[in-house]
């Protein structure tokens, strides 16, 4: 997906005023809307715009470029589609057929289910719900009472109505400040059967579409790290920008700065490129594997999570490596080297990204 110079442009113009107002603008989500890019892993006959994963992590990698909620919001998003295969056929089309339709919700199990005739009822709380304020449907996991074997809890995916849900606004990050990633709250909601999933349990329809059999977990880390290399992008373009700007200034006052500045950016774009290369030559090849075979090893799932963290790590080197030597200015919040740099560093504190024990 190619986006027009003239888009890219009216959504940055939007950057600085969408973070203080802690919302995406009326004009971004209708973009959204009118691309589907929260429908691409939703299919064609429910409205979706159904891409593979190779080509949706390169929109994701562009979106985030282009602005860094932007970019979170509909890599996100967009991965609430990846639950349709899980959930009843009707509820399925319900969700999803609406032009605006998106989930919001966490994976996390921190709420409480309690079998009741025909339902469950349901209670909890759950953090980090981004497009919270513009979520159509709400999902998330509990434990299910006095139900599984050998003392281990059960846990099942819960959908709930805008109207089931209080939404608390405690998303106060440093970075990525406009992607509504509030916590969500249900009292003694009753939930319907039918509007519960398993998401470790088996697809129940859209069988033909390659995207609901690739592995969530990967699915997921590539998504996040895709992001990643969009805001890395940004940063180093904004950096770029900024070191050219004050090329007659900096030359004028100390010896070089110009130039070590240009090789501190050079530097560190090479080492990132290469990374990402290495990415996409590998997310393609499992990509191609799995269209022929059906599966990935767990090698292959492994090497997809450390190359995934690895990025992360490298994106964040990159900035780091870089922030310090464009001057005082940049330690503004307004500024866009600073505004890329924080939203960078808030995306890559996400659990699946960090190396946990390498």
């Amino acid at each position: 997906m190619i986006f027009d110079e003239k888009i890219i442009e009216k959504i940055r113009n939007q950057s600085a005023q969408i973070e203080q107002s802690g919302r995406l603008s009326d004009d971004v989500l209708d973009f959204i809307y009118e691309k589907k890019l929260f429908k691409l892993f939703v299919p064609d006959e429910l409205g979706g715009n159904m891409t593979a994963l190779p080509q949706a992590l390169r929109i994701f990698e562009e979106v985030s470029r282009i602005d860094g909620n932007f970019g979170w919001a509909v890599t996100i998003g967009s991965g609430g589609g990846y639950f349709a295969a899980f959930m009843n056929e009707d509820v399925s089309r319900g969700t999803y057929t609406n032009k605006k339709a998106v989930i919001a919700g966490s994976g996390y199990p921190s709420g409480v289910a309690r079998r009741e005739p025909g339902g469950y009822r349901v209670s909890g709380q759950w953090k980090f719900c981004s497009g919270s304020s513009y979520a159509t449907t709400f999902t998330a996991n509990c434990l299910i009472e006095n139900e599984g074997s050998s003392g281990e809890p059960k846990i099942r995916s819960f959908m709930f109505r805008p109207e089931q849900v209080r939404i608390i606004e405690d998303w106060t990050a440093f970075g990525l400040k406009a992607t509504e990633s509030h916590s969500i709250k249900v009292e003694d909601v009753y939930v319907p059967e039918e509007r519960t999933f398993d998401l470790m349990g088996p697809r129940i329809h859209f069988h033909e579409q390659v995207i609901y059999q690739f592995p969530f977990q990967q699915f997921a880390e590539t998504s996040f790290a895709a992001v990643c290399i969009g805001l890395t992008r940004h940063f180093i373009e904004e950096s770029r920008t900024w070191a050219d700007r004050n090329q007659k200034d900096w030359e004028a006052s100390i010896l070089n700065r110009y130039e070590c500045v240009n090789e501190r950016i050079n530097e560190a774009e090479a080492r990132f490129s290469q990374e990402v290369e290495a990415f996409y030559q590998m997310v393609d090849r499992s990509w191609e594997n799995f269209m022929q075979t059906g599966k990935l090893t767990g090698e292959e799932q492994q090497q997809i999570t450390r190359r995934c963290k690895q990025l992360s790590r490298v994106s964040l080197n990159a900035a780091q490596s870089v922030f310090p030597y464009l001057g005082i200015q940049v330690i503004m919040e307004e500024h866009p080297v600073n505004r890329t740099y924080r939203d960078l560093h808030t995306a890559c504190q996400h659990t699946m990204l960090v190396p946990f024990g390498d």
